[in-house]
């Protein structure tokens, strides 16, 4: 009895495990999947929370990136490609100016979207390229220059009075005042009394007399107006710094706590 009873209950088993593993592949299930997602159906790009479960309660995703995986459920071609807009762009602009007047900058462009993705659509490529560039300005000479300073004490404003009249007189220029504001000095600009005024951060005013000007109508290194230039303290081995012109006037004279161009 007891080895009749162990047989039949193992044969029904079988037979149990045969029926189950028939109605599972050959009767009719409800389909999930894609379908069966809240709304939004589909998903854009790589969504790991796009997901059902198949029919064989598998995991199964509903997002584009499961085309590369092949992971897709298989109810996704019919309900996700049917109604999928794909990511339409329009043409580029034209390239930014180079955000650096001398040297090395970058400039951009961009493109709008026209049809934005939905339903599981194509996302959208990049909408801005950078690339570098290298600023090359008609001031760009003029921001390498180094302008050489004296104090205010060494202007010269007389007439000569060893002058002959029949001596050919040199042609007097207009002045004019550049107002610079001091972005670095060095150490040895404090061992005079006159550089130490050279401060970081502090406002100076330099003068351009027509003795300094040369051939041209301006000073050597009289900067360039919201660009760092650099000077030099003609008399102060050792004192330099940096600064950025501000603005400059016509005709002026800086006050006596100021500087000379040379």
């Amino acid at each position: 009895m007891g080895a009749y009873g162990w047989s039949s209950a193992r044969l029904g088993f079988v037979v149990w495990g045969f029926l189950a593993f028939f109605c599972g592949e050959f009767v009719p299930q409800a389909e999930a999947g894609c379908r069966e997602r809240e709304s939004p159906n589909c998903c854009t790009g790589r969504n790991n929370e796009c997901f059902e479960y198949s029919r064989r309660k598998t995991v199964c995703y509903c997002d584009t990136y499961c085309h590369k995986t092949r992971d897709c459920c298989e109810d996704y071609q019919s309900v996700c490609q049917i109604s999928a807009i794909d990511c339409v762009v329009g043409s580029w602009g034209p390239w930014s100016s180079c955000t650096s007047s001398c040297g090395i900058g970058s400039m951009e462009r961009s493109r709008q979207v026209s049809v934005p993705p939905r339903n599981g659509g194509t996302p959208c490529p990049d909408l801005k390229q950078r690339r570098g560039c290298f600023g090359n300005n008609a001031i760009c000479s003029t921001a390498k220059e180094v302008a050489k300073i004296l104090p205010n004490s060494f202007k010269r404003n007389f007439k000569d009075p060893w002058r002959r009249p029949h001596m050919l007189m040199k042609e007097e220029k207009a002045s004019y005042c550049v107002h610079l504001q001091v972005k670095q000095a060095s150490a040895a600009c404090r061992l005079k009394l006159w550089t130490a005024r050279l401060m970081r951060e502090t406002a100076v005013c330099v003068e351009c007399q027509s003795d300094a000007m040369a051939k041209s109508d301006r000073c050597g290194g009289d900067g360039v107006r919201g660009t760092r230039t650099f000077w030099s303290a003609a008399s102060v081995p050792g004192c330099h710094g940096s600064w950025i012109r501000q603005f400059s006037s016509e005709r002026c004279q800086c006050s006596d706590n100021s500087f000379l161009f040379v």
